[in-house]
């Protein structure tokens, strides 16, 4: 009979020869790594109106939000957020994670074609596996390959019996890149299938008031005609929790199928009120916006004048791409050293080592020349080895 302990530490010998192996670690220095984007989770402002509340709320939710987990600050944020965002109807769910697995797992099933980007997000993966559909990758941002899947999916299934859902992220967190909405609307138009976008890392800093990418890119009508959209308390808001925009049947069909929601203790009864006045709070944030993306362009312009290789970042989030494994977690550790956290992103979880650059708004220009400055220096030592 084989020994458990034995294959566990087969597979870690394994992992740490590929130069894979994953520990947590203690965050200190200035921050280029965290999806904190607006600088919401440790501002003076939230930190206040925190110490006001905290003694007015219970430690825990105590269970699922449909047995005794739910309180009317949850419902009430869910109308707020949703009219923020110019949607029918929200359910809050305790991460973003969660939002993503449940809410493919509770639309697709085995009688349906999901058409998914490569690239797409865990989450989203998971719930599209755990669905059991018919997963249908298509190329990271290549729409014209989706057309193609889709015209085929039309030719196996001419009844159009079977269900047809896409779904992508709107900005893709380790490349820093977006499809094109407007085509993607085009898409559903004429080929009629439902429509979910993820816009975690998009909403706070794009668009009118941080709205996202969709109200960057696209009119309200093409907005009313998206079903799903996923959001997340995790990051441009500095808390927990994910939030699914919808009809409200759409809602109501989630609050009764989707395991993920039904199944878990509410979110910490607190993280609503603090999420309400986060969301007061970011609608008025123009200008660090502005100072936000006016960095990540400087970061990405000296980047590629001192010849660094990086994706075709559209965005705050700049990955540098290195050749090996080893290169990275070299970068990594030596600008952690000297208080710059930057991480080492690997395989699995993206197929080119690199570092992943994410910006956010309390950094300043002088925090990206020292950046800069440093990753010039440890490319000398490395290349020296």
């Amino acid at each position: 009979m084989a020994n458990h302990w034995e294959e566990v530490q087969k597979k870690l010998d394994s992992i740490r020869e590929k130069q894979l192996f994953r520990e947590t670690k203690l965050y200190q220095g200035i921050d280029f790594c965290s999806n904190d984007y607006m600088g919401l989770a440790t501002n003076s402002r939230m930190m206040d109106f925190f110490q006001s509340k905290k003694g007015i709320y219970p430690f825990g939710s105590t269970a699922s939000r449909l047995v005794r987990g739910n309180t009317h600050k949850m419902d009430q944020f869910e109308s707020e957020f949703a009219s923020f965002v110019e949607g029918e109807a929200a359910l809050l769910v305790s991460t973003g994670f969660t939002a993503n697995f449940g809410l493919l797992d509770s639309i697709a099933s085995p009688d349906c074609f999901v058409f998914t980007d490569r690239l797409n997000h865990a989450s989203i993966l998971d719930g599209i596996r755990i669905s059991s559909a018919q997963k249908k990758y298509y190329n990271h941002l290549d729409l014209n390959h989706l057309r193609t899947l889709l015209e085929k999916a039309n030719l196996d299934d001419p009844g159009h019996k079977k269900k047809r859902i896409v779904v992508t992220e709107t900005l893709f967190s380790m490349d820093g890149d977006s499809p094109d909405l407007k085509i993607l609307l085009k898409l559903k138009n004429e080929f009629g299938f439902v429509l979910v976008l993820d816009e975690a890392h998009a909403f706070g800093i794009y668009g009118p008031s941080g709205k996202g990418l969709v109200f960057r890119d696209l009119t309200l009508s093409e907005i009313f005609s998206i079903d799903y959209r996923v959001y997340t308390l995790g990051k441009s808001l500095g808390l927990e929790g994910g939030i699914i925009v919808t009809k409200k049947i759409g809602r109501d069909h989630l609050v009764n199928v989707m395991r993920s929601f039904i199944f878990s203790t509410a979110p910490l009864p607190i993280i609503s009120e603090l999420a309400s006045f986060a969301l007061s709070l970011l609608g008025s944030m123009d200008k660090e916006r502005d100072e936000l993306l006016s960095l990540a362009n400087e970061l990405k312009k000296s980047l590629k004048q001192n010849e660094f290789s990086i994706t075709e970042s559209t965005s705050h989030i700049v990955p540098l791409l290195l050749e090996t494994e080893k290169e990275a977690l070299y970068y990594a550790n030596h600008l952690q050293t000297i208080g710059l956290d930057v991480r080492a992103i690997r395989p699995p979880t993206v197929s080119t080592p690199r570092l992943r650059i994410s910006l956010n708004a309390k950094l300043k220009l002088s925090d990206i020349q020292v950046l800069v400055k440093e990753l010039i220096r440890v490319r000398e030592k490395w290349n020296s080895l």
